[in-house]
């Protein structure tokens, strides 16, 4: 990798999608200091003012101009736009320029790589930080947004080990705990104990929109209705995406979920308390054994 500033790590980073993870990641390789130059990337003009003004970027350039200058390129737009960003960057690519990226799905933006990458996908080392929040947009950015997160790194066989550890690094440098795993396991893991919940939030969020009475239903919510409804907040954009990406592990979990719900109705039809408090207490010892992890 080209360095272009003696006193930084990553050179030159160019960050496509400057929303919440974007931006978070802009924030917090300049709180870090192991750059010499963040470029930001995106279509709207008003996240692209915001990054500057909050000093998370240094200056605004077209994906081409990214690909020719950037020593990183980070790819935090959604999965669906990964393919046509591989393709505009691959005619402008430096042989030494790394590619990471921050999507929540794996398999589909890892194809999309190789399809549009060719020999150049071994520059591409795929990554999913596991951080964000129910608002999105620049001005929902924070430095510390990665601090004490898991990023999972799902490397190509195509890539160097040298190359995987400076991506590593990279997100290290930030302040994520990097695991590694492979793709499939990922996507089917994520399907269960991410995407999941935000479809069960924005598809329980819209049952009460809906009713005849939502306008009373939603005057009275209280704190579990927050709680459970705060994901239904994120990009719609984002996750309409992410379902279709990891469409078939996304509709196993679905599915299985669909059948504890049915058993659920079934105990309050029969008016079995019994099979109802087992199942309850089964969820519930489990929940509570996460917050000891």
């Amino acid at each position: 990798m080209t360095i272009m500033n003696p006193v930084s790590n990553y050179g030159t980073v160019a960050i496509v999608g400057v929303g919440l993870i974007g931006v978070s990641l802009g924030l917090a390789l300049k709180k870090a200091e192991v750059v010499g130059k963040v470029l930001g990337v995106g279509r709207s003009p008003e996240n692209l003012e915001q990054a500057q003004k909050m000093g998370a970027i240094d200056g605004v350039v077209d994906l081409v101009e990214a690909a020719k200058q950037s020593d990183v390129i980070v790819l935090c737009i959604p999965v669906a736009q990964m393919r046509a960003a591989f393709e505009v960057i691959e005619p402008n690519l430096k042989p030494r320029t790394m590619i990471t990226d921050a999507g929540s799905t794996k398999g589909d933006v890892i194809l999309a790589a190789k399809e549009a990458l060719g020999k150049k996908a071994c520059q591409f080392v795929p990554a999913h930080p596991i951080a964000g929040g129910a608002q999105h947009g620049a001005s929902a950015a924070k430095a510390d947004l990665f601090q004490g997160k898991q990023t999972i790194i799902c490397p190509l066989q195509e890539n160097s080990s040298e190359d995987t550890a400076l991506i590593t690094g990279f997100w290290e440098t930030v302040g994520s705990e990097v695991k590694k795993i492979g793709v499939v396991q990922h996507d089917a893991i994520y399907a269960a104990v991410s995407h999941l919940p935000h479809i069960l939030s924005y598809a329980f969020m819209a049952s009460i929109v809906i009713s005849e009475d939502a306008e009373q239903k939603l005057s009275h919510v209280g704190a579990g209705f927050k709680d459970f409804t705060r994901i239904a907040a994120s990009s719609p954009e984002m996750w309409r995406d992410i379902c279709l990406g990891n469409r078939a592990a996304v509709l196993k979990e679905l599915d299985q979920y669909l059948l504890i719900v049915n058993h659920v109705r079934k105990f309050i039809a029969e008016n079995d308390g019994p099979g109802l408090e087992k199942l309850f207490n089964k969820a519930s010892k489990a929940r509570q054994d996460l917050d000891v992890l």
